[in-house]
């Protein structure tokens, strides 16, 4: 990821626009672009610095308010898909996406499993036995 310009160059870029200066001349005089100029200045104006916001950083589960009804649908119903849990949210009013719900739901030391419910639709002692492969009459 890329590093954000120094604050010294910022302040430098708001300050000669601040001046007078046009945009588009700051920014050829100090070899950045015209959105970066713009953005800068526009920062120093409402905030009283150009320097940059923190990057990266824990972005909140937008979920969370949400776990108890989750996870409770989850315990309530153990067969039920990622899919129809976004459904059911859906219908009461939030918005949402799989990936946040299995986030949710992982985080909870939950799993969607196989079990028994999930088995071939046949039993095991029900198939029938292979056949015995037939001799071939004549010669081959």
């Amino acid at each position: 990821m890329a590093r954000p310009y120094s604050n010294d160059l910022r302040e430098r870029v708001a300050a000669a626009v601040a001046s007078g200066r046009s945009c588009r001349e700051v920014a050829s005089l100090f070899g950045v672009s015209v959105a970066s100029v713009v953005k800068w200045s526009q920062r120093q104006r409402a905030t009283g610095t150009a320097a940059s916001r923190p990057m990266g950083g824990h972005r909140k589960r937008l979920l969370e308010p949400h776990r108890a009804l989750v996870i409770g649908r989850v315990k309530a119903v153990p067969d039920i898909t990622l899919k129809a849990l976004v459904a059911e949210l859906a219908e009461q009013g939030i918005a949402t996406s799989t990936v946040s719900v299995w986030r949710l739901v992982r985080s909870e030391g939950l799993r969607f499993k196989k079990n028994a419910v999930r088995r071939r639709a046949v039993a095991a002692e029900d198939r029938q036995a292979a056949r015995a492969v037939e001799e071939v009459s004549g010669p081959a």
